[in-house]
């Protein structure tokens, strides 16, 4: 099996970072000086926040780009996947604002992804059960359960955010059927691009919980169930798919996690960049 090795340090060619934000004032300079640590490429999306969050970056070098009100995580992904590719990202690197996704995973992620190209990588967390909050285990696999069904391959952690996005996969998700939706998007994702021949490879990461975050704005009964249901009816439509439910139950390959020397490339000077999709700061 293939691993991403100690010695092999990614080329941050054509790679940005994403951090969809909303209400991550307590989180959001430190998790984006961790990022530009490492990448010197990143796109902080706030999404409306009202606490000060867009304050916390000033002075930092991160394209900002920023909605007039709340819409929800995937339409800050897509505000975000919209200007990476209006500047010829050949992939982007999506983790949380709340500091649940630890930058220095960045490099094992990105060089697994170097190896598999036409993969979605994830970070999976379902592997440190010890160090997850119960209930949500529990969320995560049933989800998972449903969504590998969906896509016809089993995925490791099907609600990790932390996750290496190509080119392709970017243009399925944007013209994708989930794009307007709050609550299912991520997972719409894995199944349309699955079905387009974009599997996903895991990568393993620690859980991390900083007791100094905001409260997850993750539930996992509603927001589990909205998921159920947007799975069921795709099934309906595939004739209850078969052959992908089977193929679900196979055991999902996870790759170790590997620490990558950090890139080297300075980070120069704060730049302001402009979109017409969203304001920029």
């Amino acid at each position: 099996m293939q691993t991403p090795t100690e010695a092999e340090a990614p080329s941050w060619d054509g790679v940005w970072i994403v951090i969809p934000a909303y209400q991550e004032e307590r989180t959001i300079r430190a998790l984006a000086q961790e990022a530009l640590a490492r990448c010197p490429r990143v796109i902080v999306v706030d999404d409306g926040s009202s606490d000060g969050s867009r304050a916390q970056l000033e002075g930092l070098p991160v394209t900002l780009l920023v909605h007039a009100r709340n819409q929800g995580k995937a339409a800050s992904l897509c505000t975000a996947f919209e200007y990476a590719l209006s500047q010829e990202a050949q992939c982007v690197i999506a983790l949380d604002g709340d500091g649940q996704h630890d930058p220095a995973d960045v490099p094992g992620l990105l060089a697994a992804w170097r190896r598999h190209p036409e993969r979605i990588i994830i970070g999976s967390r379902l592997h440190d059960r010890a160090q997850f909050p119960p209930a949500r285990y529990r969320a995560n696999r049933f989800a998972c359960f449903w969504i590998s069904w969906a896509a016809g391959h089993p995925i490791a952690d099907s609600q990790s955010g932390f996750r290496v996005y190509s080119r392709e996969v970017m243009r399925i998700a944007l013209s994708g059927k989930g794009r307007g939706s709050r609550f299912t998007f991520e997972s719409e994702i894995l199944i349309e691009a699955a079905g387009r021949g974009h599997r996903t490879l895991a990568v393993a990461i620690p859980g991390r919980y900083p007791v100094h975050a905001r409260a997850s704005h993750f539930r996992p009964v509603i927001d589990i169930a909205k998921i159920v249901v947007m799975v069921a009816k795709r099934l309906l439509q595939k004739g209850m798919a078969p052959l992908g439910l089977w193929r679900s139950l196979q055991a999902a390959t996870v790759l170790p996690g590997r620490s990558v020397p950090l890139a080297t490339t300075p980070l120069g000077a704060p730049q302001v960049h402009h979109s017409p999709d969203a304001s920029v700061q």
